[in-house]
């Protein structure tokens, strides 16, 4: 079969088309569908590190925050409770007889705390008086804080306040608690 010139060269312009295309499929597309898949990887990888990274932030800064609060409790009364520390503070400050009502409840939070919230009424209050009281109960070296709070004007009186507020504190746990009694026992 004698082909002509022209022939000949259509045929090898085919026969490279062809291997070209052949080498594509085979070599340079799975070549680069592999590195696209290994960057995608590396981005997830590297989303995934800034994750940890993060996380290992928080947990030094909660770990830290968690020695603060040992040493903060550690400095208070062993008798401490939220609700007389909350009473002295308005005989204190000539709150106490403007107090309609005081509850104290205690909830168990995760870790190794038990979270102390007294509720209570203040009638009648001056805004002077409330703001000195805040001031005296307000206090971090005794981990003492307002939770929440509700301030209205009082219907009787022109000038005096009615407040509710939440008043919480942290106590360690029962079970922080009945560690250190065994590891002080050598158990």
């Amino acid at each position: 079969m004698k082909l002509a010139r022209r022939e000949k060269h259509f045929i090898i312009f085919g026969a490279l088309v062809l291997s070209f295309f052949l080498v594509l499929q085979a070599l340079i597309i799975p070549f680069l569908e592999e590195r696209k898949r290994i960057r995608r990887g590396i981005e997830v990888k590297e989303k995934g590190l800034e994750e940890i990274l993060r996380l290992s932030n928080e947990y030094r800064s909660h770990k830290r925050n968690n020695r603060n609060m040992e040493r903060f409790l550690a400095r208070r009364a062993k008798n401490f409770t939220l609700f007389s520390y909350l009473e002295r503070a308005a005989g204190e400050t000539d709150v106490k007889r403007h107090i309609k009502y005081m509850r104290p409840s205690t909830s168990n939070i995760a870790g190794p705390y038990r979270e102390s919230v007294v509720e209570m009424k203040l009638e009648g209050v001056t805004l002077a008086k409330l703001v000195e009281y805040l001031y005296r109960i307000e206090n971090p070296d005794d981990v003492v804080s307002v939770k929440r709070i509700s301030i209205r004007e009082n219907k009787k009186d022109s000038g005096y306040l009615d407040v509710v507020m939440q008043v919480l504190t942290f106590l360690p746990g029962e079970a922080q608690g009945e560690a250190k009694k065994r590891v002080s026992r050598g158990t």
